[in-house]
């Protein structure tokens, strides 16, 4: 095996170690159990929806605005299409948007606060003048202007929510970042010859990565509820089944004043459940990153 191969094997197991570890982190926390078994009931209809819908949830099946039965668990909705299944195959597409989104919020934030605290001086500042102003701009008013500009479509909520989250992600990546790269490992890499880039990627963003899964989870809830907030405004793509877009159809019907409960009420709650699972297990993480957080 040549030096180039071997360096990029180490590179491959050390990644694969640090994910197992995480998963051992979650696996043996209490909040890290709750966080699966909520989010166990979510996946479940985003995997496998033909098994869990009883109806086709573009097909009228029966009568309007019927409420609770056994024949439609959370009743049909104002054109006649059970809810439930509704419910069932907008899963996919809610945690599609919350979890491409998360990661996108992520990548640009660790990739902003890397070059402004390794590089430091103009580079952070100029860096950090535009994370300030994105941290001052009223986030919603502007997600719903850029959304309404780039047109519906699920990938364009993604866009949005991406462009306007990533400062907060920034600005905790630089401050490790600071820190890591006066490290003696980090020195002895330099010292060696190595380049700016194999520091930066190879030496410090490895130390980040749990931190980093932590921010992913932590940011996947906040970027449903941004999801479900646009297509509540009608900015998401309306030939698709979403949680959003259930709230949407329903509050269009005058779901909310007709006291049609169990339309409106069903996705609020599946948001809120997935919403706290990952939540929790991305406190679970934090918990493992810093152990006084146990105490708390």
């Amino acid at each position: 095996m040549n030096r180039k191969n071997q360096r990029l094997f180490e590179s491959l197991f050390d990644k694969i170690f640090s994910f197992l570890e995480i998963a051992k982190t979650i696996l043996k926390s209490r909040r890290g159990k709750i966080g699966l078994m909520l989010l166990a009931l979510p996946f479940a209809m985003a995997i496998a929806p033909q098994y869990i819908a009883p109806y086709d949830p573009w097909k009228i099946v029966d009568a309007p605005f019927l409420p609770p039965s056994w024949d439609h668990l959370l009743g049909t909705n104002d054109i006649g299409q059970d809810v439930f299944s509704e419910l069932v195959y907008g899963a996919r597409i809610s945690l599609f948007v919350g979890i491409t989104a998360a990661v996108s919020t992520v990548v640009i934030g660790t990739l902003v606060g890397l070059l402004a605290g390794y590089y430091g001086k103009i580079i952070d500042e100029a860096l950090m003048a535009v994370t300030d102003v994105m941290l001052l701009i009223p986030i919603l008013p502007f997600m719903i202007l850029l959304a309404s500009i780039l047109g519906q479509g699920y990938m364009n909520i993604v866009i949005t929510i991406a462009i306007f989250s990533w400062p907060g992600i920034a600005r905790m990546v630089r401050a490790q970042v600071l820190s890591l790269k006066e490290r003696d490992y980090v020195e002895a890499a330099r010292a060696l010859g190595a380049s700016n880039k194999r520091i930066m990627f190879k030496h410090i963003l490895p130390q980040l990565l749990p931190l980093l899964v932590a921010f992913t989870l932590m940011r996947v809830g906040g970027a449903m509820i941004a999801e479900a907030s646009l297509s509540f405004l009608g900015l998401g793509d309306p030939s698709k089944k979403s949680w959003g877009a259930i709230i949407y159809w329903a509050r269009n019907s005058g779901a909310i004043s007709s006291g049609l409960w169990w339309w409106i009420t069903a996705p609020g709650i599946m948001i809120t459940i997935t919403v706290l699972g990952f939540t929790q297990i991305g406190y679970a993480i934090e918990e493992y990153i810093n152990p006084r957080l146990k105490q708390m």
